[in-house]
């Protein structure tokens, strides 16, 4: 370069990602990734058939049951929700929200969060089931037109002057204050009165992508549902907890498009988890059947499994809700058929995801986070390599044995990265970092340390020895 010329300058880099927020911990310690169980029981309990839920966090059942872990409220089980019963033609509470009583309906939410609640200290999930209307005027579709076209015609009977149009507006506008008055109302309760509880709704927020049987089948959320979505920031800002549903349709059996759905229905829960500005997002639950929802009698496959289970892992959120019907286990032969789903390959799914994402929590982001993908759309899942561990299973107990390689390490720094928990530093180790702490990790025997559901992972002696005759007297309790 001649002196006096400028020097040419450098295109610009690519920007590196933003940094990610914070999350909320975990419900349980060093465990960021947990898999509930709310699945109606009582037939197969009348007919002496045992179900393990061993692997999971928080066994409760759709019942009107207090104190449980998750407590689910239907419409009838939490105040005076305004709604209208299509198969019955029958207005209840007003029928929509402008025509509700807020004060009674908190008066009664009350006294339904106290008994179904009853102890002010207990944590768990509070997952309200609201399903007649959405909050939204432009998301009411098909049987849903009934609460605009009740809404337009209260409007009138007190505005007779107004046009169709003038009308339609100003009762959208009704209709959306009164129905945030409702929502954003019985969580503030919530929070107020059960703040260890993690209080939301089911089914918010949605992505609707459907559209899977097309061969460009993307699985995003369009621009229009994420605008929406940004309209609902106060229902973001008063939940503590998300609960979208990626329930699987037949049509989506062992097809690579239901990943494709299941991914952006959580990266959607995630993205607005993080809009509302608070010290550390909103954990994100992903509601889930171990059925299809067309067909209740077959089960998911170990790929359909990938695909729910393990995506929501892999993508970062806290865990996942496995819900049932009444009609999904109603004779003896239903019952069956789970129990033996749960032994065969249910349960050693849901202990291969719990405790590779434990694993990858304590190693790579040193037990402040939780690991999510670098790239939300690279597919990596968090599984344990079946070469270098195997899962046991003695006395309803789940036992991972075995201990990771070097690769397995390099393949987690390559591929995740990690989110830190509310206050704490979690920057990812390097691989050299990883090296050293699995050296460490080995001498100074904390595999023992490193558990499964039920606190167990065992040494090279012992799993050299390790049958299922003689594991109690390997396994320390």
């Amino acid at each position: 370069m001649r002196e006096g010329e400028a020097a040419a300058s450098c295109p610009p880099g690519p920007r590196p990602p933003p940094p990610l927020p914070h999350t909320t911990a975990p419900l349980f310690e060093h465990q960021p990734f947990i898999v509930s169980w709310n699945i109606p029981d009582l037939v197969c309990n009348r007919h002496n058939i045992s179900l393990d839920t061993s692997p999971f966090k928080g066994v409760a059942t759709p019942a009107k049951v207090p104190g449980q872990f998750l407590s689910l409220f239907y419409t009838d089980r939490l105040g005076l929700y305004p709604h209208v019963d299509l198969a019955r033609r029958k207005q209840f509470n007003g029928g929509i929200p402008q025509r509700g009583n807020l004060k009674a309906s908190m008066n009664k939410a009350r006294e339904d969060i106290t008994n179904y609640i009853p102890s002010k200290t207990s944590r768990g999930l509070a997952v309200i089931d609201w399903e007649e209307w959405r909050p939204l005027w432009d998301r009411k579709w098909g049987t849903k037109r009934i609460y605009q076209t009740l809404s337009v015609a209260h409007l009138m009977q007190t505005n007779r002057s107004l046009s169709e149009h003038e009308a339609t507006e100003k009762a959208k506008q009704h209709f959306q204050v009164a129905a945030k008055s409702f929502m954003s109302g019985i969580l503030a309760m919530g929070r107020a009165m059960r703040p260890n509880y993690l209080w939301g709704f089911y089914l918010f927020p949605n992505c609707y992508n459907y559209g899977w049987e097309r061969p460009d089948y993307t699985g995003r959320c369009s621009e229009e549902v994420r605008r929406q979505n940004d309209e609902l920031l106060w229902l973001w800002e008063s939940s503590t907890a998300l609960y979208p549903s990626v329930y699987l349709q037949v049509t989506l059996a062992d097809d690579p498009n239901a990943a494709l759905m299941v991914r952006h229905r959580v990266q959607e829960a995630l993205r607005v988890s993080a809009l509302p500005r608070r010290s550390g997002t909103a954990p994100v639950f992903a509601y889930m059947r171990p059925v299809f929802v067309d067909q209740n009698r077959r089960f998911l496959s170990q790929g359909d499994l990938f695909s729910t289970i393990g995506e929501s892992a892999a993508a970062g959120v806290s865990g996942a809700v496995l819900r049932g019907a009444s009609a999904d286990y109603d004779d003896q032969t239903s019952c069956a058929a789970l129990s033996s789903y749960l032994s065969s390959t249910l349960n050693p799914y849901i202990t291969n995801v719990t405790i590779a994402a434990q694993f990858c929590s304590n190693f790579l982001c040193r037990g402040n986070g939780r690991c999510l993908r670098k790239s939300y759309d690279s597919g990596h899942c968090l599984h344990l390599k079946p070469g270098n561990f195997r899962i046991l299973r003695v006395e309803n107990r789940y036992l991972i044995l075995g201990r990771p390689s070097l690769s397995d390490l390099k393949a987690l720094s390559r591929r995740f990265t990690c989110q830190c928990y509310k206050g704490l530093s979690c920057s990812p180790r390097t691989y050299k970092e990883l090296a050293k702490a699995l050296v460490f990790s080995v001498k100074q025997g904390l595999y023992q340390k490193f558990h499964t559901l039920n606190k167990a992972m065992l040494d090279d002696a012992q799993q050299a020895s390790i049958t299922k005759d003689n594991v109690k007297k390997n396994l320390k309790v």
